[in-house]
């Protein structure tokens, strides 16, 4: 496999690829030379000089990290908010739609399980109905028979998760956007596996709101995401249900006012050193290049999964049109715990998925647990090869 890539430099610029094989970018990625340095600059300062005087000198390093997100999916700066996590920026988003008894949430079986945890809490609280659109045969949301429930039942929220965290399936979120905006629906998209994987435009997917954390493939600092919020969403007047002084003016003893930015989904209180990290990050993989990313990255995990479909005993349970870097498999004769342990001795980081993180998908294919690998650009084929096999020597 050509790439166009220098994955030489890339690597001496990730520190942790000469000490073990990263194959868990899914879960966090690799902190880059500058991210690290962007960092523990910030923290210097903050011991030096103090918190508050810190965050002052650096205040137009600190709005870059809108412009970098901004840039990063085609949005403008305003129109960006930092959030301590995904699942953060997520339910911030959630608790500023108004839901009441019988409204409808319309999703897909191919969920992050915060995500669905979140839409039960919604019924169990407001007696909201969670709808799940139907997969086609190949895998993945049909798209038409989505759109179908879109006009008869009227949801109040449409939501998709782009890649979920349980699989490489590559979701059809921008073919979904197309009929909620048709229709006039709120479209909420959850981009964490996909945000510096794949190139990620809003206007092309069309989302009122959109979610993601900046420690997985975007290889940002742990304790850090943002919310996507359009002007829409922002016209409509929408405002998170617990909204603090940063968010909006005390105008009056009895009233606020909110922010007219996404702002108004932020809070006072910001880790500035994980926010200095998460601008550097979106900076360098621009530089690297989402599109040479997106090429790479994805072409790892299929030679990976044709290495492991090739491994008597393991069966890939990856499915759909278009899979992307997360792998994932079941093998015969092994526990959960046990494998990933032998993994680890061989220094081959992964993660383990089980059935309560993909009720549906998990159901569907009859498996109560998988592991889960995620390679990146900076990975090597020798790496994919040689993590191939390591699990045919644990098959046997």
């Amino acid at each position: 496999m050509r790439s166009l890539l220098d994955v030489p430099a890339l690597r001496a610029d990730t520190p942790g690829s000469e000490k073990v094989v990263h194959f868990n970018n899914a879960g966090c990625g690799l902190l880059a030379k500058p991210v690290l340095a962007a960092m523990l600059d910030h923290l210097n300062l903050e011991a030096e000089t103090g918190g508050y005087e810190a965050a002052a000198a650096r205040a137009s390093e600190v709005t870059g990290f809108y412009d970098e997100i901004a840039a990063l999916i085609n949005a403008r700066p305003r129109n960006i908010a930092f959030a301590a996590s995904a699942t953060h920026a997520y339910s911030t988003a959630l608790s500023s739609i108004r839901f009441e008894p019988g409204d409808v949430v319309l999703t897909t079986r191919n969920d992050f399980i915060s995500n669905q945890i979140a839409f039960l809490s919604l019924r169990k609280r407001f007696g909201v109905e969670i709808v799940h659109a139907p997969d086609t045969r190949e895998g993945g949301v049909d798209v038409e028979a989505m759109a179908a429930l879109m006009r008869t039942r009227r949801p109040k929220l449409v939501a998709a998760t782009h890649i979920p965290t349980n699989s490489g399936l590559v979701q059809p979120v921008a073919a979904i956007g197309r009929r909620c905006r048709e229709l006039g629906l709120l479209y909420l998209v959850d981009a964490c596996q996909s945000i510096g994987q794949y190139p990620v435009d809003v206007e092309e997917i069309g989302a009122d709101l959109l979610t993601s954390t900046c420690r997985k493939f975007l290889r940002g600092p742990r304790g850090s995401g943002f919310l996507f919020v359009s002007d829409r969403f922002l016209d409509a007047g929408h405002e998170p249900l617990f909204i603090d002084m940063h968010g909006a003016r005390w105008s009056a003893p009895g009233a606020y006012e909110p922010a007219k930015s996404a702002s108004r989904f932020e809070e006072w209180e910001f880790p500035y050193a994980t926010v200095l990290g998460c601008a550097a990050a979106a900076r360098y993989a621009r530089e690297v290049g989402l599109e040479a990313i997106s090429r790479r990255t994805p072409a790892l995990a299929a030679r990976l999964r044709d290495g492991l479909g090739a491994i008597a005993g393991v069966e890939v349970l990856d499915r759909g049109p278009e899979l992307g870097a997360l792998v994932t498999f079941s093998i015969k004769g092994w526990e959960a715990v046990p494998f990933k342990e032998a993994m680890d001795a061989r220094r081959i980081n992964s993660a383990l998925s089980y059935r309560q993180f993909a009720q549906f998908d998990f159901g569907d294919k009859d498996v109560e647990w998988c592991l889960r690998l995620s390679p990146h650009y900076y990975n090597t084929e020798r790496e994919v090869d040689d993590v191939a096999a390591a699990v045919a020597e644990l098959a046997a």
